[in-house]
């Protein structure tokens, strides 16, 4: 029997994806919650590695297991056994020659940089403390649109089987709150390929890269993307689609950073000759 798993993950306790021997893992504390679950031998495969650190809100995974549940007795027992930092959201019946990384035609990332410091949401954000200039980021964006040769943006040693070059579906930069969302959309990405174009946006937002010198990135490779990649923090493996199938999930924060409230002073000397409140007065406040 083979189900097709849909699973968010907080990235920040685990060494990735991938499962590791003596190292904590998304894929190892899936397939120990599935096997305790089935009670009998399990096989997990994802649709990619997340890096240590990396998160997902929409990761797919198969699993084979010579046992059938239903798709809600799934959900609800491996849930049971998994740590709260991982979440299956649905498990489905499928083909058992669906196979969740080989089938996969697109995938798309999100990542969230904050312009201030949060106290709840740093696990999730790259604080950049300078000022960011986001039209050159968006400008700087649409040219990454299109089958490009993205050398400069990952490591040949780890990608020496394959071919740098990428086709860009869709380069969205938007503004939330205090978040700028960056979401790259593409069949396939190369090795921390989305936070260096990241690094190298939040270069250009800074004034410390030209909109020329950004399109130079991809005439060969040079070593600046991987000096400015960004943390992985900030990053979410945000969505999976397979044939038939299109992109669906709204451009939106995972953790919204709201702007601070800034009170001007005549409202607050208004408030400092007001009454006290009951709970300031009893000094008991939640």
């Amino acid at each position: 029997m083979r189900y097709r798993l849909t699973i968010e993950y907080q990235g920040t306790r685990y060494h990735g994806w991938q499962g590791q021997e003596n190292a904590r893992t998304v894929q190892g504390a899936l397939l120990q919650a599935a096997r305790e679950l089935f009670g009998v031998p399990v096989d997990l495969q994802g649709s990619g590695r997340t890096d240590a650190g990396v998160h997902a809100i929409g990761q797919v995974a198969h699993l084979e297991v010579a046992k059938a549940l239903p798709e809600e007795r799934v959900v609800l027992g491996i849930n049971d056994n998994l740590p709260s930092d991982i979440n299956v959201l649905e498990a489905r019946r499928v083909d058992g020659r669906f196979h969740a990384r080989h089938h996969a035609t697109g995938r798309s990332y999100l990542y969230q940089v904050s312009r201030r410091r949060t106290a709840f949401g740093k696990p999730l954000v790259w604080w950049v403390k300078d000022r960011l200039e986001i039209e050159p980021m968006r400008r700087a964006a649409v040219g990454l649109a299109g089958m490009r040769d993205y050398a400069s943006f990952t490591d040949r040693r780890i990608e020496k089987d394959t071919s740098t070059k990428v086709l860009v579906r869709e380069a969205e930069i938007v503004e939330a709150g205090e978040l700028i969302l960056v979401r790259l959309r593409a069949s396939h990405f190369l090795w921390k390929m989305v936070r260096r174009v990241v690094g190298c946006l939040v270069g250009v937002g800074r004034g410390e890269i030209s909109g020329t010198d950004f399109e130079a990135l991809f005439a060969g490779p040079t070593p600046y993307p991987a000096r400015v990649t960004a943390p992985p923090s900030g990053l979410f493996l945000e969505e999976v689609i397979f044939p038939g199938e299109e992109f669906r999930r709204p451009l939106e924060p995972v953790l919204p950073v709201s702007r601070p409230q800034r009170r001007d002073r005549a409202a607050s000397a208004a408030q400092q000759g007001a009454p006290r409140s009951a709970t300031a007065r009893g000094g008991r406040g939640s």
